[in-house]
């Protein structure tokens, strides 16, 4: 069985894309062209078909081509077991709309059609810098798995809200605090225990896999002395903490407090100690690894979107990240400045040339040298 892939993208008033029409086959897509052309726009506008604000967290009215800010669509024809047909987009700054098959739908839902995973230039400092970066990457890698990890990880994030709003008034009735408490607690169970689950997948596909790139140690650090029991441990734990929360004004224990910590497997270094190659190194591997389990899991690898993964390997390992990803059989949309960085994949794959002309964005199909 094939992965999940695209066989018709079309973009319209997508950033630097003002119309564009593009057919494609299962293969890895080879995006090459100069700086500030577009390339990331392209596989941005992909990365929309998949719940949330996208590869760069754009809100809905930064993605509409300006000056005309006419709003702004996605378009993509999806082969799966059968043919699905993904629509989304948005006038000005509203919420942007989804549809599949004609029908309109909530952003989660996609998460059910089509697994999109990403790695961007920004992403190469996730293990230097806060919390908050990882807990999105593990958070993305966890939607793949479980497509309802949205929903719940939505429900928690809603009620505690509400309850840091009762925090800064210096609300003190507890009846306020416990119904909002009571949902956070089963939300936020819901959120471990799928973040869980994601991790063991991650480390049961690092295991014994071949690859050229190293294995992880992988482990959830709470950060805020929450156990991971289950929904009643939760709501306890929020109860006891309601002083302290007060005096903050936030809510400062729970899954939103949660850290994704790693160690280069082979040295026993953490990831947020290794060099700026090696840690790209564990980001590639960390994307393979999830891409290997879904593949297990589904029986489909994902879609992947790698923005100038190309440029921060030498030749060897250019050509080893290729072959892994031919031999997952995964459409990989890769960006990268020349089309020689491609040179390993050969007839593997197909090429989109990106260019500017008048301050718009061109695509065309090139064959391979």
């Amino acid at each position: 069985m094939g992965g999940l892939s695209l066989s018709h993208l079309r973009l319209s008033h997508f950033r630097s894309h003002r119309q564009a029409r593009l057919d494609v086959d299962p293969r890895p897509v080879a995006i090459f062209g100069p700086n500030g052309a577009g390339k990331t726009n392209l596989i941005e506008a992909i990365s929309f078909l998949s719940p949330g604000r996208g590869l760069r967290r754009a809100a809905t009215g930064e993605v509409a081509r300006k000056p005309e800010s006419l709003g702004w669509k996605v378009a993509a024809r999806v082969e799966a077991n059968h043919t699905i047909e993904i629509e989304t987009g948005a006038e000005g700054t509203a919420t942007r709309d989804v549809r599949i098959d004609g029908k309109a739908t909530t952003q989660t839902a996609l998460a059910s059609v089509l697994r999109v995973l990403w790695l961007i230039p920004a992403m190469d400092r996730l293990w230097i810098e806060g919390a908050e970066g990882r807990r999105r990457f593990l958070d993305r890698a966890t939607l793949s798995f479980v497509p309802d990890h949205a929903e719940a990880s939505l429900s928690y994030e809603r009620a505690m809200r509400e309850r840091n709003r009762l925090l800064k008034d210096m609300v003190r009735d507890a009846h306020w605090y416990a119904a909002l408490e009571a949902r956070m607690a089963e939300a936020g169970a819901q959120v471990q225990a799928n973040r869980i689950a994601c991790l063991e997948a991650l480390r049961t596909a690092q295991d014994g896999a071949e690859t050229a790139f190293p294995a992880a140690d992988l482990s959830l650090s709470d950060g805020s002395a929450i156990p991971a029991q289950g929904a009643e441990a939760l709501r306890a734990a929020f109860a006891e903490g309601r002083a302290r929360d007060l005096s903050a004004g936030r809510t400062l224990s729970g899954p939103h407090r949660g850290d994704l910590e790693a160690v280069f497997a082979g040295k026993g270094v953490p990831a947020r100690d290794c060099s700026t190659g090696e840690q790209k190194a564990l980001l590639i591997s960390l994307i393979l690894a999830n891409a290997r389990a879904l593949q297990a899991q589904v029986g489909r690898p994902p879609v992947l979107l790698l923005d100038e993964v190309a440029a921060h390997l030498d030749e060897a390992r250019r050509a080893a990240l290729y072959d892994e990803i031919c031999a997952l059989g995964a459409q990989a949309w890769m960006t990268g400045t020349e089309v020689g960085l491609f040179d390993a994949l050969g007839g593997r794959a197909q090429y989109l040339e990106v260019t500017e002309a008048d301050a718009l964005s061109v695509v065309n199909r090139r064959e391979p040298a």
